[in-house]
Formats: structure tokens, C-alpha cells, sequence
């Protein structure tokens, strides 16, 4: 590109309509701002202006014209006393409408353009009518470097070119669905196994619970479990709790199949999770009932027993919990009653945690938990669930008629730390009750 230098034309006086040259809109209003006496500081900078206008939409050379009748617009030819007399009221009146028509030559004309750049030096300071009026919208200017300042005290102002821009979308901040939480994804999962989402299926751990503490008495006990947390909700609501009452007049005696219990000595870790003793099992101990067979995931023990045999309750109660391929639960539970002491129960005391959240691991092979069942594996049979929150239904009952024996030690050992955390017996609800014989 080469830069031709550009001669001043002739002057076309002060009215160029006589002279019938045809003006942009933008060389319109220079020329308007050319015969205010408070813009005459700035007709050295227009023809850099009309430049930079004409060099976004084609070469210098083609700009040459419009920028030299621009430069002859700008030239003073009125002499005339009133001109130069306009008072500061006027000046003032006449800067908004002033701004105005550089706005709308701006829309006008160089909405198309790549770049705009607006010089202007010894900026004269507005009235303050015009300053409370004038916005950034309104003025669009670019401050350039190089550009002289004849008074340092009043510093030319940039403000950004008024484009209209589109409003930014509104950004709102997620909604967390409460369904899509970690806690109701575990409880949904343990409702549709049939047990808790954890992996011991730990009946009472309070990490399968979040941080919601609950207990066997006062504000947090059996009666406001239910309230306690959404997914406890079944604990107030279910048809189908445990334990329950089994009166033997009011149950299906008849013929039943037999439990087929293939226990072998294994491993076993000891756990005090703040609401009974509980061993969780390794190795292979399963149980085969109503043509399907569970594995032996843990033992833990309640004080009184939950379950109720014609209205009487035992010293404690032993909850073998077992799980099948599709996730659904079974549970044996053995009665104790104070006589001898039991040679499984002795082992795990031996080896009770000393704290909540302790736990102490056995010797290989030292759990055999044909030691723990009685010789008469008769049995009452129904569903119902399980006996902590969240009480999650669907599980399949199994009470041992015959009462296994524990020391007068070996019991008050245990209810040192929990003298009692058992669930209330909850209503029937005309649930079958099997009464194998």
C-alpha cells in the first residue's frame, strides 16, 4: 500500500450546501463540528479520522477525496462576531445533540468497518449539565499514545466504542436433585437387594448411615427412626417389619424343609461399630433354604433378643446374616439363654474390640459356627426386614425354636457395653408365620 500526500482544497465557505459536494453522513457532522467554536481545537486530528474510517473498507488511495473534503470542510471560514460569541450556555445545550449525531453516524456508517479511531486532544472541559448526561454509550473514543495532550491537568478519557452487544444468557446454578444423592442411591441399591449398601452388610455401622446418628433410646431411638432421614422412612412406614411377636396358636405348623447349614472353621474379624459386637466372616459358610443358598457375610448379637416367642424374650439373640447370588438376605437367629458357656462365644469375646470403630482380627480358622448352633434346627419361618435403620423389607426370616446356652459371665460381659439395643416387636399385619415341626 503507498500513502499519497494529501493538498488542501479550496475553501468552500461556511455554507457547503451552495456547493453541492456530496458528504457522508460522518463528513456531515464534522463539518457541523468544524463551526462550533469549542471543537475548532481538533480539526487537525479529522483527517486521521476520515483516514482510519476509509482504511477498514478499502485502500488509502481510494480514501484520498472524501479525506481532502473533509480537511477543507474543517477549515474556519466564518469570521463572524456572533460565531465567536456563542455563550457557554449554548456550547453546553449543544453537546448531547452533538453527541447524538456522532452516535448515529458511527451506526451509520461504520458498523461495516474493522476499526475505528477517535484522537481528540485538549479536551475542554463539559458543564456539569452535560456530564451527569453524557454515558459511555453515548461517546465512543479510543485514547492513542501518541496522541499530544496540551494540559496535563485534564488527561484525555478512553471509553470503549458503543456496540450493541447481545445480553449474556442468565447462568443459573444447578439444582441438585436430593434423588440423585449418594445416600439415596445406597439406600435405593439396598432396597432392591434386600440389604444394606455396604460391603459387610453391616446392620448397624454408622458409615452405611451417612451422618445421621441413631440409637436405641431417647430422641434418636426406635421410635423416631423414621424420621430421622428420608431413606429410614420404611422403619414408620413398612407392613413387613421385624422383629415381630410369633405366637405359636396363630402359625402354619406343618411339615417344612429342613435348613441345610454348611459351616467349616474360617476367618473372622471382630468389629465394635457403636451399636452391638459384630464378627464379619471370611471363607466359605453357606446356608441352602427354599431351593437357593446364601453365604454367611457376618454375625452380630442384640441384648435383650429382638424376637419375641409368645411374648417372652430371651437373654440375647445371635443374628447370622446371609446373602444368595441375587442379593437378597436371609437371616438365622439364635437364641441364648444364660447356662453354660459357649465355646464360639467365648472366642469371640476374647478378642472384643476396646473402642467404637475397633476391630481386632482372629486366628485363621478359629470361627466355627457349628459351635453356636443347637442340636433341634426346627425352626419359625417368615418375611420381614431388617431390624436397624433403614429396615429395609424383603428379607427371609429364620428363628431357631431351641435356645443355645451362654454363661451368666459370658452375658454380663456383653452388656457391659450394650446393656440393651433391641428393636421393639412390630405389628403382624396378618403376615403368614411357618411353624416347621
Amino acid at each position: 500500500m503507498t500513502m499519497r500526500r494529501f493538498q488542501p482544497l479550496p475553501d468552500y465557505g461556511t455554507n457547503m450546501k451552495t456547493h453541492h459536494l456530496p458528504l457522508s453522513p460522518l463528513q456531515t457532522v464534522l463539518w457541523q463540528m468544524s463551526r462550533r467554536p469549542h471543537w475548532t481545537g481538533y480539526r487537525t486530528h479529522w483527517a486521521g479520522l476520515v483516514l482510519a474510517l476509509c482504511a477498514g473498507a478499502g485502500s488509502v488511495a481510494q480514501a484520498a477525496e472524501p479525506v481532502a473534503a473533509a480537511d477543507h470542510a474543517a477549515k474556519p471560514v466564518s469570521t463572524t462576531k456572533t460565531a465567536a460569541k456563542k455563550t457557554e450556555a449554548a456550547s453546553a445545550a449543544e453537546a448531547p445533540e452533538l453527541a447524538i449525531d456522532i452516535k448515529k453516524a458511527l451506526r451509520e456508517q461504520m458498523l461495516g468497518r474493522k476499526k475505528l479511531s477517535l484522537v481528540i486532544s485538549d479536551l475542554p472541559e463539559a458543564p456539569a449539565a452535560a456530564k451527569s448526561k453524557a454515558t459511555p454509550k453515548e461517546v465512543a473514543a479510543h485514547a492513542s499514545p501518541g496522541a499530544p495532550a496540551t494540559h496535563a491537568e485534564a488527561p484525555a478519557v478512553a471509553h470503549p466504542v458503543a456496540v450493541a452487544a447481545r445480553p449474556r444468557p442468565v447462568q443459573h446454578a444447578p439444582v441438585v436433585n436430593p434423588r440423585a444423592s449418594r445416600d439415596y442411591i445406597q439406600a435405593k441399591a439396598a432396597a432392591l437387594t434386600g440389604h444394606e449398601a455396604t460391603a459387610s452388610i453391616d446392620a448397624h455401622g454408622p458409615s452405611a448411615h451417612g451422618d445421621v446418628h441413631w440409637s436405641y433410646t431417647g430422641e434418636t431411638g426406635p421410635q423416631a427412626w423414621g424420621k430421622l432421614k428420608p431413606e429410614f422412612s420404611a422403619c414408620a412406614t413398612g407392613k413387613r417389619q421385624s422383629p415381630i411377636n410369633i405366637e405359636e396358636s396363630f402359625t402354619l405348623q406343618g411339615p417344612a424343609e429342613p435348613l441345610q447349614f454348611d459351616y467349616t472353621p474360617a476367618n473372622g474379624t471382630v468389629v465394635n461399630n457403636g451399636h452391638t459386637i459384630q464378627v464379619d466372616m471370611q471363607g466359605s459358610n453357606t446356608l441352602t433354604v427354599r431351593g437357593s443358598t446364601y453365604s454367611l457375610l457376618q454375625i452380630h448379637f442384640h441384648s435383650p433378643s429382638e424376637e419375641q416367642v409368645n411374648y417372652r424374650h430371651y437373654a440375647m439373640v445371635a443374628h447370622l446374616v446371609h446373602k444368595n447370588a441375587e442379593g437378597q438376605l436371609a437371616v438365622v437367629a439364635v437364641l441364648l439363654d444364660p447356662g453354660v458357656a459357649n465355646p464360639l462365644i467365648d472366642k469371640i469375646w476374647t478378642y472384643m474390640p476396646l473402642d467404637v470403630t475397633d476391630q481386632v482380627r482372629m486366628p485363621a480358622e478359629l470361627v466355627n459356627l457349628n459351635e453356636l448352633l443347637p442340636k433341634d434346627q426346627r425352626y419359625y419361618q417368615f418375611i420381614g426386614s431388617l431390624t436397624t435403620p433403614p429396615c429395609t423389607e424383603g428379607v427371609l426370616w429364620m428363628v431357631l425354636k431351641q435356645p443355645t446356652q451362654i454363661s451368666k459371665e459370658q452375658l454380663k460381659l456383653f452388656q457391659q457395653l450394650y446393656p440393651r439395643n433391641a428393636r421393639p416387636v412390630q405389628p403382624v399385619n396378618n403376615r403368614p408365620v411357618r411353624n416347621a415341626q
